[in-house]
């Protein structure tokens, strides 16, 4: 019989239809209706008019659609048909041209790379993906990407190596979270518990590596001794004395510094929290400034790679402290530092946080604290300049405020 009155709008709700159990077709508004077979299964199916004819399309069982989805879905076809589309050919087309893991890779790269503030990030996040993702992926279609498969990719570096691997498998997660978003794939993403099928990282650790502060005076005599002032060893020094991260020390640029002001002011787009800091560099940091300009009197960097006009190389550090026998790692250097503000001088704890442009966890001091401190960071890395220059046994004891 015809249906009289009113229509319905959204007249079912998710309580609703997890408890329907007899089997027919029960309308929740705009030809939407969920369909309940003999078997007790689900499933969502839509009733429209296509190029004047009526269709019914079906859009997907309640297993993996939900209500809210099967609207929009509903909404979209409708749209497509009402603007004299077919939306029954638009899908199937859809199914038979998937893209490949590759081309959406490089699509949600292409979406995220405006957002990424280093540049190098930005390229390292699709080379890791090309080395080790790509060969056994990369030319699968999309909605062909399983749990095993990504296994496959993961397992041989999972423990030669770890921080690699752990990369890969974020990137990998990205890249089918957004072939979801964008309705090329449905379900879960198959790199959830991912993690439970491969062995233990034994060797992880929360924290980098870091040398006990009473060993920096010796590291920096044996490192000023074996190196001779090369551009990397000056380089790793100034890191040391400055307590900064090895990004900002790398991208250094001579625009950034006032020599005679004694200040390296490093811009928003090269801090980690997006925020410029001023950094006061004692005599020994402007020392080595001056080496490092007579080392390479041209050039925007100030510590260049083998071509002056790029950056040196963080694989530089690595090589560096492989050859000093240091099993520490350079970020480890900023633990040094601030352990023995602690523990060695009586400076307060804004200020020695201040100096390693850590953010302020609360949101109302944050709000009223306009100052950086900088008179007092600039004795304090005087005075960690001055414990680094002398041998451990001379050590001046704890500065004390009056």
């Amino acid at each position: 019989m015809k249906r009289t009155g009113r229509h319905p709008d959204r007249a079912l709700t998710s309580v609703r239809v997890n408890s329907l159990r007899q089997p027919g077709r029960y309308a929740d508004g705009n030809g939407l209706y969920l369909v309940v077979d003999l078997s007790g299964a689900k499933r969502w199916l839509l009733r429209t008019v296509v190029q004047g004819r009526r269709r019914d399309i079906g859009l997907g069982s309640l297993r993996l659609v939900t209500l809210a989805e099967a609207r929009e879905s509903a909404r979209a076809q409708r749209k497509t048909a009402r603007d004299g589309g077919n939306p029954i050919l638009e899908r199937q087309k859809a199914r038979a041209i998937k893209p490949t893991f590759e081309d959406l890779a490089r699509t949600v790269h292409g979406s995220h790379k405006a957002g990424w503030k280093n540049a190098k990030h930005a390229e390292q996040w699709l080379a890791t993906l090309k080395a080790y993702a790509f060969p056994t992926l990369g030319k699968l279609p999309i909605d062909q990407i399983d749990t095993p498969k990504i296994l496959r990719v993961l397992s041989p570096i999972w423990l030669s190596k770890a921080e690699t691997a752990r990369r890969v498998r974020q990137r990998i997660g990205a890249v089918l979270d957004y072939a979801r978003a964008a309705g090329y794939c449905t379900g879960a993403n198959p790199i959830e518990g991912i993690a439970r099928a491969l062995p233990r990282q034994s060797g992880r650790r929360g924290h980098h590596a870091a040398m006990p502060y009473g060993e920096v005076p010796d590291f920096i005599a044996k490192l000023r001794e074996v190196e001779q002032g090369t551009t990397v060893a000056l380089a790793l020094e100034f890191l040391v004395l400055t307590a900064t991260r090895t990004g900002e020390v790398l991208g250094a640029k001579w625009s950034e510094f006032d020599l005679l002001k004694a200040t390296w002011t490093i811009p928003d787009n090269r801090m980690k929290g997006g925020r410029g800091h001023r950094v006061p560099l004692s005599p020994r940091a402007i020392e080595i400034l001056q080496s490092a300009r007579s080392i390479a009197p041209i050039g925007d960097h100030v510590f260049p790679g083998r071509m002056t006009s790029a950056s040196m190389s963080n694989m530089a550090f690595l090589m560096l402290m492989r050859r000093m026998n240091a099993s520490v790692t350079v970020h480890g250097f900023r633990s040094s530092f601030r352990d023995w503000a602690s523990e060695q001088t009586s400076f307060d704890r804004d200020t020695c946080e201040a100096a390693l442009a850590h953010a302020i966890n609360d949101k109302t001091e944050a709000a009223y604290r306009r100052g950086d401190l900088f008179d007092k960071r600039r004795e304090l890395m005087h005075t960690w300049a001055n414990y680094i220059a002398r041998p451990v046994s001379k050590i001046s004891p704890m500065r004390i405020v009056s």
